[in-house]
């Protein structure tokens, strides 16, 4: 298997594209600085994990900037810390401040030239609108949580981008699924059948962060420390 062999690139953003944990922990402040007892960076990240996960089982419609203003709300009932409902929708629509990391746009657009480019995310498509203004490109397609009206890992998610993608002429032999989490795309990919790619942002860090433990652990077909590694390796395929 060669990354050439590929005609399309389907990304996982939050986690893989953009810097969401220092996106989280940044706007998560005005919350954990009112905790009595001091919080590690992934103790804070660890329990937004759990309530996201579990939100988005619950309520698998609900809006992403609506579900992240219920999190940061269990957030502060499980830290002790009394919140008003606009305080937590500042949280809920923090996604448009959450950083690209420093590689991405540039990766992305040797990619582009190379692969069609697609967005599977766990968000909501206005949320979405304002990271794409700092990822550089023009997708050929975008599937979000509200188009799906499901949150990964759930198998309706990867369904519904297969089936779209076959309009565009894009099998799943073609895609490489290029993703950080674990639990939310290479558990699943997996499961479709689908070669797959670790973007493995926290290489020098302990736990899995901001996304759930898999548990048993997902195989993937590559691996790369950032995006500007996968670039640079496809570079070198392209040279034989």
């Amino acid at each position: 298997m060669n990354l050439t062999d590929f005609k399309a690139l389907t990304f996982d953003c939050y986690g893989t594209l953009i810097d969401w944990e220092t996106g989280m922990f940044e706007a998560l402040k005005p919350l954990t600085s009112r905790v009595g007892t001091a919080l590690t960076r992934d103790a804070i990240l660890e329990a937004h994990a759990r309530h996201e996960s579990s939100q988005q089982r619950w309520t698998p419609a609900k809006c992403y900037t609506d579900l992240l203003a219920a999190v940061y709300k269990r957030l502060a009932e499980e830290w002790g810390v009394t919140v008003s409902y606009e305080e937590c929708m500042v949280y809920g629509n923090s996604v448009k401040d959450w950083p690209a990391f420093p590689d991405t746009a540039g990766a992305l657009q040797y990619l582009k030239k190379h692969y069609k480019l697609v967005i599977l995310s766990n968000v909501d498509n206005v949320s979405f609108a304002h990271s794409n203004k700092k990822l550089g490109v023009d997708f050929d397609a975008i599937y979000t949580a509200e188009d799906v009206g499901s949150y990964k890992p759930s198998e309706r998610n990867f369904e519904y981008m297969l089936e779209k993608l076959a309009t565009l002429g894009i099998e799943k032999g073609d895609i490489l699924h290029t993703a950080e989490s674990m639990f939310h795309d290479h558990g699943p990919a997996n499961r479709h059948g689908l070669a797959n790619c670790w973007i493995y942002r926290r290489y020098d860090q302990e736990g899995f962060g901001a996304t759930m433990n898999p548990g048993e652990m997902p195989r993937y077909d590559f691996r790369f420390n950032s995006m500007a590694d996968l670039a640079k390796a496809h570079q070198e395929a392209l040279r034989g």
